[in-house]
């Protein structure tokens, strides 16, 4: 046997990737919940800040806590460098704030989350920054956006809640032809089953409230790159505005981390299996899922992903009073807007996470009054079954 060891793989990479220990040998990551750090003299500090000591000066853009949790999502994502956020859409904003000056222009695809389509639509706009939405399917689309000041291309694939998948390297493609870069939202595929940077993206952002964390305990969000747009552009960013990660919420994440690919097999295979469940009820118009065979992306989504994913959307007949029937007929799944928990979860995405964009806005991401979007749990998927089924009952009560 060589004595040269091979790579970790990644589920042991999220068990030991990036942990560091103090003098005191502890087994578990240390929680370092301190606000700065002290020097040993005046020196050491003047060191410190001019960048010569590379130790850290203060926890809003520096504590070894969070720097264990940035150093794990590299080793995952197979980036160089990543620096972690107080919360998703903090993530999301300041990869494309820290990119982009008055006068540049970004093309985004226009199945978004709510709070990514107003950063886009509404807070770029105020500081010059101008925009184009496009059908993010069409490739023709993104071609046609293209302008001279184009710096940015912005997806998220699979979209919530449609579940539209897109082809990241194809944009990618464009997105480089165009000398502009890619910033991907994967938070729907997870880190497991979509690998965005080998499909040509150059930034690549995640709402570790969602899976990473995966038990609806706290915020927090990251985002990963080459280490030099790291260090050029991200990290001067967050260090100056401050949506710093906590380091007791990034602790939790690493003890998160640790359990990701057990958590999100199951959550997949009983997704998959409620898909199927699903698409063949009466009194259900339409069910989404990326690998089943009737998704509109389903070849795409196979090629670029190693599994369908925890969310599942379907259409109920009979609009929003059905669909409101179906969800509250639930007693194992709760109503939540939140998604990739260890508990089972359903929104209505038109009157909550969707609710700002106008109906034509919303029809146009296929977001209708009978859409319901279920986050799988780790709850038996023979239990939540029987809760859809009630769901179901219900909903045919007026239909």
């Amino acid at each position: 046997m060589s004595r040269e060891r091979k790579p970790l793989r990644p589920a042991t990479q999220l068990v030991h990737g990036g942990a560091t220990r103090s003098q005191f040998g502890e087994l578990s990551e240390g929680l370092f919940l301190t606000q700065s750090f002290a020097y040993p003299t005046m020196e050491a500090a003047e060191a410190r800040f001019k960048g010569e000591d590379p130790g850290f000066i203060y926890s809003r853009f520096s504590n070894p806590t969070v720097a264990m949790f940035e150093k794990r999502m590299t080793l995952l994502e197979g980036a160089e460098a990543a620096r972690a956020t107080a919360s998703g859409m903090a993530a999301v904003t300041a990869a494309l704030l820290a990119q982009l000056r008055a006068g540049d222009h970004i093309v985004s695809a226009r199945a978004l989350f709510g709070s990514c389509l107003y950063v886009v639509e509404d807070l770029l706009p105020r500081f010059g920054v101008s925009s184009t939405l496009v059908d993010g399917a069409d490739l023709a689309q993104w071609k046609a956006a293209v302008r001279e000041e184009t710096k940015l291309f912005f997806l998220e694939s699979p979209t919530n809640p449609g579940l539209e998948v897109y082809d990241i390297r194809a944009i990618a493609e464009i997105a480089h032809g165009a000398g502009a870069r890619l910033v991907v939202d994967n938070v729907f595929a997870t880190p497991l089953l979509q690998k965005p940077f080998e499909l040509g993206a150059d930034v690549v952002v995640y709402s570790a409230t969602k899976h990473i964390d995966g038990q609806g305990r706290c915020l927090g969000g990251v985002i990963l790159a080459s280490q030099a747009l790291i260090e050029e552009s991200i990290h001067n960013f967050l260090r100056q505005t401050g949506p710093a990660l906590s380091p007791f919420n990034a602790w939790t994440m690493l003890k998160a981390l640790e359990t990701l690919p057990l958590r999100v097999a199951q959550q997949t295979a009983s997704a998959t299996r409620i898909a199927d469940f699903l698409a063949g009820q009466k009194g259900i118009a339409r069910v989404l899922y990326p690998f089943r065979p009737d998704h509109p992306q389903a070849e795409l989504a196979r090629r670029q992903m190693s599994g369908g994913g925890t969310l599942v959307s379907f259409d109920v007949e009979g609009g929003k009073e059905a669909a409101f029937r179906f969800a509250n007929a639930l007693e194992v799944v709760k109503i939540s807007n939140n998604l990739g928990d260890a508990k089972s979860l359903i929104t209505h995405p038109a009157t909550t996470t969707h609710q700002r964009l106008t109906p034509e806005a919303r029809a146009r991401i296929g977001v209708g009054d009978g859409m319901l979007r279920l986050s799988v749990g780790l709850e038996d998927a023979e239990d939540l079954i029987t809760d859809l089924e009630y769901g179901l009952y219900a909903a045919s009560r007026h239909g």
